[in-house]
């Protein structure tokens, strides 16, 4: 039983110290640097084995559920304010964004490869954040047409700026519409990237499955189990509708699903 309850404080601590530390750097800035590290003590605790076998040990009890929810929320909007932060620094400090997406390149090569993006791509990225380094990435390494959409306009901003930046703002477009707004790109896109954070999961997908290109590949990265505490689950059974080909990861912060639709016949 002490265990459990070790968990939970462990849990509990987290949240707290994130959720303190994304204050200190709302009124001084020098704070996300502590931000960012606690950040990475996240990452680290997710994956965890002895954290994992806890986990699936008191993941039922409803105090340990709430708290991991709470996490979640809290860490969501702390990677949202680190993401604009490190935006503004980046653009501030007129780094060499060639030499800083090449470096990054090199990290994301083998799942471009993999998800089979090439330069007459069209790809799409829901939830693309205000520090959109796959897209940009992606529009670097390809040379493929991005669309970036996001709910936030600050970060719909700061993301059009690092295009600018990066002179990638001819390949990497930002939009704060829905799908149905930008029907003739998402009708042309032959792939779709979910982000991790995105909460209204399998509402993007049933819009998605309405009107994406039959051989589509939709890219969706979420966070089961444990890594739930950073990443929006995906908790229903999607085989019915899409076929799915899970994406082998070594121990990575999210899980990643590459999926098509099925079709009906008349569709």
């Amino acid at each position: 039983m002490k265990h459990r309850y070790a968990f939970l404080l462990s849990l509990k601590l987290l949240e707290y110290e994130i959720r303190q530390l994304t204050d200190f750097s709302r009124q001084c800035s020098d704070c996300f640097d502590l931000l960012q590290t606690k950040l990475e003590d996240l990452c680290r605790f997710m994956v965890s084995e002895e954290n994992e076998r806890q986990w699936l040990l008191w993941s039922d009890h409803e105090e340990i559920r709430q708290h991991s929810e709470r996490l979640r929320e809290t860490s969501a909007q702390a990677l949202c304010d680190m993401e604009k932060y490190q935006s503004i620094r980046m653009l501030e400090r007129q780094m060499d964004m060639g030499r800083y997406l090449s470096a990054l390149s090199d990290a994301v090569y083998d799942e471009l490869r993999h998800f089979r993006i090439s330069r007459t791509s069209k790809v799409l990225f829901v939830g693309a954040g205000a520090f959109p380094l796959t897209a940009l990435t992606v529009a670097k390494e390809t040379r493929a047409d991005v669309l970036c959409l996001d709910i936030d306009a600050e970060a719909l901003d700061l993301g059009g700026r690092m295009a600018e930046a990066s002179g990638l703002h001819d390949k990497v477009q930002f939009s704060g519409h829905g799908l149905k707004e930008e029907l003739p790109f998402v009708k042309e896109a032959t792939h779709v990237m979910v982000a991790s954070l995105v909460k209204n999961k399998l509402e993007v997908l049933e819009d998605l499955r309405q009107v994406v290109h039959p051989d589509a590949s939709i890219i969706l990265r979420y966070g089961n189990g444990l890594k739930s505490i950073f990443n929006y689950p995906l908790e229903k059974d999607l085989s019915q509708e899409w076929e799915l080909s899970p994406v082998v990861q070594s121990r990575g912060i999210y899980d990643t699903l590459m999926i098509k639709p099925k079709w009906t016949e008349g569709r």
